[in-house]
């Protein structure tokens, strides 16, 4: 019921006579800058949520600056 080696065969030649191999080149080019430049964007994406991840971790984190004195020493 499936496809067979012999009708994808027609089918390429079909394509092939219809649009000629220079027309197939050029949109399988285009089809793979295409790819490269969703890559490109989602990996810049993702590295844009983790720079403000970190951002939002060190604003959340807190310092606290003070002097320990023991009681002994504030009494005298």
């Amino acid at each position: 019921m499936g496809i067979s080696p012999i009708q994808l065969l027609i089918v390429l030649v079909i394509v092939v006579l219809i649009f000629g191999g220079k027309r197939l080149r050029n949109l399988g080019s285009d089809l793979g800058s295409a790819i490269n430049g969703f890559k490109k964007e989602m990996k810049n994406n993702e590295e844009e949520k983790n720079q403000q991840e970190r951002v939002t971790h060190l604003e959340d984190s807190r310092i606290i600056d003070a002097e320990v004195k023991h009681k002994d020493e504030t009494k005298g």
